[in-house]
Parts: structure tokens; sequence; C-alpha cells
């Protein structure tokens, strides 16, 4: 599933730069339009191979979930990586519940990281926030995060 959105983004790259599609790129976008307008799939999604199995997680929120976790880790690795595991998580639940109640209120509408928050916990907030994951999340959450 992962590939088909790296080939989504690409050609939404390509389409906007003016660069052309490349033999193996247009091929796959073809074959994947066609099996829509041919409906042999009923929607977009299950054409292009991007439908989450039942009562799974769709791609979009996967992939934003990934982003989350790996901005929270990286968290727990730069500013906590001294204290336990329950610990990590007690503290950035903390910290997550605090910035989203302050800070995200007006960091929301941002597009890049506020400068001011540069090598500080509140980048890796920010990034975790941003991603469009569920944020906060609960400790128990967190530890099965940090864990991995």
């Amino acid at each position: 599933m992962l590939s088909t959105i790296d080939n989504l983004r690409e050609v939404a790259r390509r389409c906007k730069s003016g660069e052309p599609l490349g033999d193996d790129l247009a091929g796959w976008l073809s074959s994947s339009l066609e099996r829509y307008l041919a409906r042999r799939c009923r929607t977009i999604e299950d054409a292009f191979g991007l439908r989450a199995p039942r009562g799974g997680v769709p791609w979009w929120l996967e992939e934003a979930m990934r982003q989350r976790d790996a901005a929270l880790r990286d968290l727990a690795a730069h500013f906590f990586s001294a204290l336990s595991l329950t610990a990590r998580a007690k503290q950035i639940h903390a910290l997550a519940v605090r910035y989203g109640a302050s800070s995200w209120l007006r960091d929301h509408a941002c597009e890049t990281i506020p400068s001011a928050y540069r090598g500080k916990e509140s980048e890796w907030l920010w990034r975790a926030f941003k991603s469009g994951a569920p944020m906060p999340i609960c400790e128990r959450q967190l530890r099965h995060i940090l864990a991995d």
C-alpha cells in the first residue's frame, strides 16, 4: 500500500512540475484508472489498491499514525532516554496534553515548524500533532509506541 501512495505522490509531483511520468509510472497509472473506469472496482481506492482490510485503518490514517509515532519516539530518544518506559510515557503524555490545550491552538495553522521550536521538545510535539493522527494519546498507548 505504501508503494501505491509513493507512486501517487510521484505522479502528482511530476504533473505539477511538468515532468514526463515515464513508462512504468504511466503504465501503473493508466491500468489503475482503467480498472476504475471499466467498473472492475467499486471505488477509485480499490482500483489503486488502497482499500483497508475490513475493520482496518484507512491508508491516510495509517500513514499519519506512523508519522506521529516516529515523532514521539524521537522525542523520547532526544529528551527522556534515561527514564524508564513508564516514566517516558508519563512525561510525554503530560507535555502533549499541555501542548494540545495551549500552543497547538495557534500552531495548528502553521505549515512549518515554528522556528522557536527547533531542537526543543515542542518540535517533536508539533510534528506529532501535525501528523493528523489522534493526539494527545493515553499513557498506555504511548508505552506501546515507545516500546517498538
